[in-house]
């Protein structure tokens, strides 16, 4: 979901469309997440074991808490056409920093979760001794690492975001629909950047046409 926008082959379907696979993406992995947390708490409960204890408990709940504020609020202010330009101007910069704080809070919880299953079911051989399982588990830890460290950086550079003359959509004669409207307020700098383009278009067209018009009176004569 954090990276729909970046990927270059997106870059040609509409930011409303990339809207809602964004948003569906996100909800999915909320619904799996409470469907995780449900079964957590099921298992802690039919086998005695205490809930809420650990660290890794304590910031996978936290990360769960504030993915669900995020989704909440970036349905009610990006999703729907309600919000006003000024507050999605304002919110954007937030909205993206939590996104990466909470996925990269995901990924220490996974390994913080897979580390204590590891020292807690790993008795004989213990952990420590380094059977399969262990390395196995630790390969997959390696992976979510990488894995981490590969969306953070697509997501933080540059040249992987949709470009702004992709964003900005052309306006109707009798007003902008409102995909227009949200590109305008989130790519101000781009649109001042195609209205450039299109004087130096007119005017380019304009030069073209007077050089047609005395060719025709050139041939004419």
């Amino acid at each position: 979901a954090i990276i729909v926008y970046r990927l270059p082959w997106t870059w040609k379907c509409s930011k409303l469309l990339m809207k809602f696979i964004h948003a569906g993406l996100n909800t999915i992995a909320m619904i799996l997440a409470i469907v995780s947390m449900v079964a957590v708490f099921d298992n802690h409960n039919a086998n005695s074991i205490p809930n809420m204890y650990s660290l890794h408990s304590w910031i996978g709940l936290t990360a769960v808490i504030f993915y669900a504020l995020q989704l909440i609020l970036g349905f009610a202010v990006f999703l729907l056409p309600f919000a006003p330009i000024s507050l999605r101007a304002t919110l954007m910069p937030i909205h993206v920093y939590s996104g990466l704080t909470i996925f990269a809070t995901v990924i220490a919880t996974a390994l913080m979760g897979i580390t204590e299953k590891l020292i807690f079911s790993l008795q004989n051989p213990s952990y420590s001794s380094s059977p399969p399982e262990a390395i196995f588990v630790n390969c997959l830890g390696l992976l979510l690492v990488v894995f981490g460290a590969l969306i953070l950086w697509m997501a933080s550079r540059s040249h992987w975001k949709r470009p702004p003359e992709e964003n900005i959509k052309v306006l109707r004669p009798t007003g902008g629909s409102p995909e227009a409207t949200e590109a305008e307020s989130t790519m101000s700098d781009g649109s001042n950047a195609d209205r450039s383009d299109l004087r130096i278009n007119s005017e380019a067209a304009r030069k073209q046409n007077l050089k047609l018009d005395e060719a025709g009176q050139r041939s004419t004569m």
